[in-house]
């Protein structure tokens, strides 16, 4: 498991840049993903790696393409300062969770080897031997998260097909 760490104001733009949108495979887009911040990304993120960022992660335009090229690429989470408004409700629409933890971001180093418990909302630096407390999801979310995102979510629930 690796970590990525990036600074603030990560905007949607270099998560998947305009260019690649026109495709819809979802690994299509993940091939792409952080090339204008981090051209190595793609080629070396692994299912189960996290990316740590700073403050208003995710910012700039409403496209959905955004968390789902991340998620795409196996990453298991974010753990940011904040996070636009816009960008998490897309991850949580699309069951891609996303966690708020200012401490864990300022006391996470690179190289280091981060367990998160979704169910409790820790955040535990296992190289560092510290722990941090984000707040767990609320059980509807936390629903929608498990379902896979929103749809499957209200089809599990029969209010849609």
């Amino acid at each position: 498991m690796k970590l990525y760490q990036y600074g603030d104001n990560v905007d949607t733009d270099v998560i998947i840049p305009a260019r690649h949108l026109n495709d819809p495979d979802p690994k299509a887009l993940a091939s792409h993903c952080m090339e204008d911040i981090d051209p190595a990304f793609a080629s070396t993120v692994e299912a189960g790696d996290i990316i740590v960022g700073g403050a208003n992660f995710g910012c700039g335009s409403s496209r959905e393409h955004a968390p789902l090229a991340i998620q795409s690429c196996g990453v298991k989470c974010v753990i940011a300062r904040s996070f636009a408004r816009i960008f998490y409700r897309n991850a949580i629409n699309i069951g891609f969770p996303i966690l708020e933890c200012p401490e864990a971001v300022d006391g996470i180093s690179a190289g280091d080897t981060v367990d998160v418990d979704f169910a409790t909302g820790t955040i535990t630096d296992e190289t560092a031997g510290k722990s941090w407390q984000a707040a767990p999801f609320p059980a509807f979310i936390d629903g929608i998260i498990r379902s896979g995102g929103l749809l499957n979510s209200l089809k599990a629930r029969g209010v849609a097909k």
